[in-house]
């Protein structure tokens, strides 16, 4: 059931006179979602629903596909030739000045762009001033309700006991048998994953020495290699409990082949973590004294500690990004690096922090999940954070 009270509530909250929101084909998930459209629905023609701050919504529907929004409250106009749909958008700009749209200046955030150009024309060729509706997706598509929120600390109960199970299974096969394949151990995580209710987009990241230094290293037969004694592995892996609605946790640790872990690898694990506890508490900070907090500010929190340290060139990558139904969600990114992300951290929102280090011959990093719950109370979850390199031979 779409709240359409909420909706104008958090148009008025945010300074929009009204919310143009439309879908071709698919080409808009995000105006589908805010309105309850399943994936699954047929719809082949333009549509548009125009939310005002103030008043009855409108609709804009193709004369094949007139009941397209009919699960909605507001007036029909139904078009035919394109002249109509044209004339249609206008009129529906035509009653605001301030439209939120899915568009972002400049594609800063393409996230969030999802509104062609030719429709932005059409828009401002009314006099209105088209805005980024990056705030409203989040409110009303990146938040959680209990039920998620539930279901992710279950699925990061998982995917925490998932690295211990790795680290074990790694120590065991390289005592027992010298070595074992990154694929090996891959394929252990989502055996583990399986037997306990959880599902991935994606098998998860097994990188060893130099594939570690890769931030987006995909682990597969093609570069699969032996992981010895002596050397450094990374594991990222993320999944989400097989049910509808549920969401991801997302979770990145370090290891080494060895009962000591070498100062080299300690020492740049333990910039990885300073910057990583930075941005946790400049999110913290932020809640308990009620400031704003937008996703370029936590990302600069971590960013200044690993570049003071020395290793800003080599920290390659957003701080973290949205979490939700889908790994990568819709929500805020922590990021001031590829984007200037300038959407607020809301509450219900699920992100990721995880700064990294990347070397030649190997990279260290650090993820964890936060979540900021309807109290604006600041979760970290994912179990205890990772303090120094696991010395992955004293696993029995």
């Amino acid at each position: 059931m779409v709240d359409i009270a909420a909706i104008q509530s958090a148009l008025r909250e945010f300074g929009f006179d009204a919310w143009l929101l439309g879908d071709f084909r698919g080409s808009n998930v995000l105006a589908r979602r805010i309105l309850g459209i399943p994936d699954d629905q047929m719809g082949s023609r333009r549509w548009h629903y125009l939310i005002p701050a103030q008043g009855e919504p409108q609709k804009l529907v193709h004369r094949i596909e007139p009941g397209m929004l009919d699960h909605l409250p507001g007036a029909k106009t139904i078009y035919l030739k394109w002249q109509e749909w044209d004339a249609g958008v206008t009129k529906l700009a035509a009653t605001a000045k301030r439209v939120a749209m899915e568009y972002s200046p400049r594609n800063a955030n393409p996230y969030v762009s999802r509104v062609d150009a030719g429709t932005l024309e059409v828009v401002r060729a009314t006099g209105a001033e088209v805005l980024s509706s990056g705030n409203l997706i989040q409110r009303f598509e990146a938040t959680w309700d209990d039920e998620q929120w539930q279901m992710h600390l279950e699925a990061a109960q998982h995917t925490d006991s998932a690295f211990d199970r790795a680290w074990k299974f790694i120590a065991s096969e390289v005592r027992t048998k010298g070595s074992v394949l990154e694929t090996k151990v891959q394929q252990l995580i989502m055996n583990h994953f399986a037997e306990h209710g959880l599902t991935t987009y994606h098998p998860p990241i097994v990188g060893a020495n130099a594939h570690s230094g890769d931030p987006h290293f995909e682990t597969c037969s093609a570069t699969d290699v032996a992981i010895t004694n002596g050397d450094f592995v990374l594991i990222d892996l993320w999944a989400k409990m097989n049910r509808p609605r549920a969401v991801y946790s997302d979770l990145t640790r370090v290891g080494f082949v060895g009962e000591q872990v070498p100062a080299k690898y300690e020492q740049v694990f333990q910039i990885v973590s300073a910057g990583r506890d930075a941005a946790i508490a400049k999110v913290r900070d932020a809640f308990a004294k009620q400031e704003p907090l937008a996703g370029w500010q936590v990302d600069d929190a971590a960013r200044q500690v690993i570049t003071a340290a020395g290793y800003g060139p080599q920290f390659v990558h957003r701080l973290g990004h949205s979490i939700g139904q889908e790994v990568h969600g819709n929500g805020a990114n922590m990021d001031n690096l590829e984007t200037r992300e300038d959407r607020l951290v809301l509450p219900r929102c699920c992100f990721s922090i995880e700064p990294g280090i990347y070397l030649p011959e190997f990279g260290i990093r650090s993820e964890v999940d936060v979540f900021v719950g309807p109290d604006s109370q600041v979760h970290v979850t994912g179990g205890e954070l990772q303090t120094s390199v696991v010395p992955i031979l004293k696993y029995s």
